[in-house]
């Protein structure tokens, strides 16, 4: 087990992420132990893995302890990965975009072709990840709706899109922006989505024509990852 986790945490260093697909990361999420020792590794120097079970990756990050004396008491660096304040509002508006209705999507067990009609066993399944719950925004869409609000349609496209691509929170493909592997996994949905849905963003992101899902409770977010832990662990 030893040669195991060393070789799951050198992987998690070097790459930013894994997805929760990898044999090792399965095993870390399933074996209480394996678990244990793999948290207490990275415990000692300073890191923790970043579970999100709505998530298709996981990832590792600082402990809070310990970001002062890693980034110097910086704040703003620490805690914002060095985005400006228009860059953050993009991020934020790309993750209601697509978090919200990815996470409605997943806690009905709908995919993004699904027309609405659950089978009678469908809370029984897995939580679905990846592209089949998770949709893309248009690139051009999201210029002409907020383009003039965060920075300028020619900053975003050509500096701040690439930005957020390069830091792992979307993927540009064919004009559209899929979810990267660290956007559902660093934003933490709790606090963010009564945020949005109740919010002023909800005004500005429905003046743009965009929906939002209706909130869930924590209660149902905590019911729905424990059947899916419980689902999980019987596969």
């Amino acid at each position: 087990m030893s040669h195991e986790i060393t070789e799951l945490t050198a992987r998690l260093l070097a790459h930013r992420w894994l997805p929760r697909s990898d044999a090792q990361v399965r095993r870390a999420l399933v074996d209480e132990a394996f678990r244990l020792e793999l948290e207490t590794r990275l415990a000692a120097v300073g890191l923790q893995l970043l579970d999100n079970p709505f998530a298709e990756h996981v990832a590792v990050g600082l402990q809070d302890e310990v970001t002062d004396a890693v980034f110097g008491g910086r704040d703003y660096q620490a805690s914002t990965m060095g985005l400006t304040r228009d860059e953050i509002a993009l991020l934020i508006v790309i993750w209601a975009l697509i978090i919200l209705p990815k996470r409605e999507r997943q806690l009905g067990r709908r995919t993004v072709e699904d027309d609405g009609q659950n089978d009678m066993f469908g809370q029984e399944k897995p939580i679905v990840h990846g592209e089949e719950v998770s949709g893309a925004i248009s690139e051009a869409s999201l210029l002409a709706d907020f383009g003039s609000q965060l920075g300028g349609r020619t900053k975003i496209r050509n500096f701040a899109l690439g930005k957020l691509a390069r830091l792992g929170f979307i993927e540009r493909r064919n004009g559209y922006l899929f979810e990267g592997p660290l956007l559902d996994v660093l934003l933490d949905y709790r606090v963010l989505a009564d945020r949005i849905i109740n919010g002023t963003l909800a005004d500005v992101l429905a003046a743009a024509g965009r929906a939002l899902p209706a909130n869930l409770t924590e209660e149902e977010i905590e019911e729905d990852i424990d059947l899916d832990n419980e689902v999980e662990s019987r596969r």
